[in-house]
This record gives structure tokens, sequence and C-alpha cells, in this order.
């Protein structure tokens, strides 16, 4: 019986998991950039690895449905309907603040790298630019929270429970 996922889906669940830490903290720290072209680039990078992320994204809710390794649950009851539940939450969470992040960038009519600048959808209406960048950050930290607990949980599998959770999602190994 195969009991770790494969290398593909176990690559985009820590591909999309580095890719979310790092775009909130350089969500956190854009501010704190010089107006101008260094704060032009750093938001930049922003808007270029959100993009990545819904890329990755989507493309990992195509592997998974499509081709992706399916285990069997790993715990039984209310703890396997509050493991499924989170997971489609965390899914439901990057989706919503991708499409706000995107959403963000073209309410705001971002500068793009200095090479070009998106059209606004909100010209002049800062106080519709501020609601929507700050309903996008907001889903960012909620997704962060949540993932955090995603860890944990992993986490205590591992140490506390002493069980092969936190092991399915590993680099290393071999596929069966």
């Amino acid at each position: 019986m195969n009991d770790r996922y494969d290398h593909k889906t176990i690559a985009l669940h820590w591909l999309t998991a580095i890719l979310i830490i790092g775009l909130w903290c350089v969500g956190q720290s854009i501010d704190w950039f010089p107006s101008g072209t260094p704060r032009v680039w750093v938001r930049s990078l922003h808007i270029l690895f959100g993009s990545v992320l819904a890329l990755v994204f989507a493309y990992r809710l195509w592997w998974r449905i499509s081709a992706g390794t399916k285990l069997p649950p790993s715990s039984v009851g209310w703890q396997q309907t509050l493991a499924k539940s989170i997971h489609h939450f965390l899914y439901l969470l990057i989706a919503a603040t991708v499409l706000l992040g995107l959403f963000n960038t073209w309410v705001r009519g971002d500068n793009v790298f200095d090479l070009f600048r998106l059209p606004s959808f909100a010209p002049g209406d800062k106080a519709f630019r501020h609601q929507v960048e700050d309903i996008h950050a907001l889903a960012a930290n909620i997704l962060l929270g949540i993932a955090a607990l995603h860890a944990a949980a992993a986490l205590v599998h591992h140490f506390l429970f002493k069980d092969a959770v936190l092991k399915r999602m590993l680099m290393g190994g071999t596929e069966k």
C-alpha cells in the first residue's frame, strides 16, 4: 500500500507553501521601501510571484483531481472531518487571496517593473482601493494563520501521536 504522496504532489505542496510565506512577507514589507522605483519593484515582484502562485495552484488542483496519488484518510471520525474541512478551507483561502490580489492589482492600476501600467478600474477612488487592499491583506493573514495551524497539526501528529501523517508529505523516500 502506498503510504506517501507522489513526488509531484509533494513538490507542489511545498512550492505553494513557500510562495504563500514569501508573498505574505513581501506584502507586509512593501511600504517599508521608499516611494518610487524601489517600491514599484517590490510590489511588482509581489504581483509576479502572486501570478506564479495562481498558476502553481491551478496546476496543483488539476494534478490532485486528475493524476495525483490518492491516499486513504489518515484518521477517522471527527478528526477526518476536521482535516478534510481544513484542507478545503485552505484551498478556498488560497483561491480567494489570489483572486483578491489580482483584483487589487487592477483596482490600483499598478505600475509593473516600470515597464507598463495596468489600467485602474477605480481611478481616483482611494477609499475603494484601500478597502480592496485591506480585504486582500485580511484574506492573506487568515490564510497564513490557517496554514500555521495546518503545519502545527502535522507536527502534533509527528511528535505527539507518532504517526506517519507528516511523512506522507515530506520529500525523500520512494514512491510505491
